[in-house]
């Protein structure tokens, strides 16, 4: 079989998905990914595969290319999101794509445009082999995963396939294991008064305190319990909100919490169990009330069998390819964990470090791009 596009062709691609501006609409400066959406698909026309589109969002649709396989209604999807994160605080131009000492540099390169652009090669070069692979195959090209992941929720909703790759920077991992997140807000109130009196007030950032602490301890007890491939679940407060001016005593406080589940858990169980904890907090504390908001975001961890049939394909792939074959963990989530709720296996599985996502100075190793499109490939042909 013809091996992917030439190194340069590729590249190129990568490049010029770069070059588009699909920052979130969340985010400042955001824009729809319906640029991105529309360049895919123009990709893909001229090599004469199939596109549909599916609208997320006025304007954000997910681009899915098909392939037809030998086996009728058994499908593999390759899965990449097209939104980026902000540029606020890079230092390079964010959209103005440059090749310097073996990388690509630019917003999207590493997260996700590079694993987008070996997907939609792949996916070229099987067609171009005139092969005909053992599934149906899937590129989907997915709005919004950086804000709420609205576009793989889409994708998902009556979708049937036997696996699911999904495109993050796992330095060229097959990662089958990822942490699930809670984020919510807790509330605590009180009662103002002047700051000269504050016995005639209850205050509430003082309450909050006590909430603070015992979430450290909290967080503390969990890391005594790590997962092999995880290590433990986490509990950050990352935002505080609270009082009116220096004067007053504070009737109002809250708290933004991120807390990362491991799998076994459940979004309903962990909640439960802050419940309880705010309960304890404030026994025989007089005048103590706090509250627990509805989640802003949730998420399920990803646990995939190390021995089901994707992973044993990707395993095989990566050891041909002279890379790390063995299966692996990641504490960041992606789109993979809502494939696996759906009940499809799935592992994540792309060129680049997460400590290059989201950074000042984004990038991503273009020989690990070329090698990740290779992998892409072997996988859409070998996997049955």
């Amino acid at each position: 079989m013809k091996s992917p596009s030439a190194p340069g062709e590729l590249l190129q691609t990568l490049a010029d998905l770069v070059r588009i501006n699909s920052i979130n609409p969340a985010y400042v400066g955001g824009r729809p990914e319906a640029e991105v959406a529309a360049y895919v698909a123009e990709f893909f026309r001229r090599r004469g595969i199939e596109t549909f589109s599916q609208e997320v969002f006025p304007g954000r649709p997910n681009l899915i290319a098909r392939l037809p396989g030998r086996q009728a209604g058994r499908r593999i999807v390759f899965e990449a999101h097209t939104d980026t994160a902000s540029v606020t605080g890079m230092t390079i131009p964010p959209f103005e794509p440059r090749i310097a000492d073996g990388r690509l540099y630019g917003r999207g390169s590493c997260d996700t445009k590079a694993g987008l652009a070996g997907m939609m090669h792949a996916l070229a070069a099987v067609k171009e082999a005139g092969v005909v692979p053992p599934c149906e195959i899937w590129v989907a090209a997915a709005a919004d995963e950086e804000f709420s992941y609205r576009g793989v929720v889409k994708l998902c909703e009556g979708l049937t396939a036997a696996a699911a790759v999904v495109a993050e920077p796992t330095e060229m991992r097959a990662i089958i294991a990822s942490k699930g997140v809670i984020r919510w807000k807790i509330r605590t109130r009180g009662v103002t008064a002047h700051s000269s009196k504050p016995h005639l007030g209850v205050n509430a950032i003082s309450h909050m305190t006590r909430v603070i602490q015992a979430l450290e301890r909290d967080g503390q007890k969990l890391a005594l319990q790590p997962h092999p491939m995880l290590g433990p679940a986490t509990v950050n407060v990352g935002v505080i909100r609270g009082g009116v001016q220096v004067n007053f005593v504070p009737d109002e406080c809250e708290i933004e919490i991120d807390r990362r589940l491991l799998p076994g858990e459940t979004i309903e169980g962990v909640l439960a169990g802050y419940e309880a904890l705010l309960a304890e907090v404030g026994a025989g504390i007089p005048d103590f009330h706090a509250e627990m908001l509805p989640p802003m975001l949730t998420d399920y961890p990803l646990a995939t069998p190390a021995d089901a049939p994707p992973v044993r394909v990707a395993s095989a792939v990566l050891r041909e390819l002279g890379l790390n074959p063995e299966p692996a963990g990641v504490p960041f989530g992606s789109d993979a964990s809502k494939f696996g709720r759906a009940g499809i296996p799935s592992l994540i599985f792309g060129p680049g470090s997460i400590d290059q996502a989201h950074a000042a100075v984004e990038f991503v190793d273009c020989a690990q791009v070329e090698q990740a499109c290779e992998f892409y490939r072997q996988f859409m042909v070998r996997f049955e």
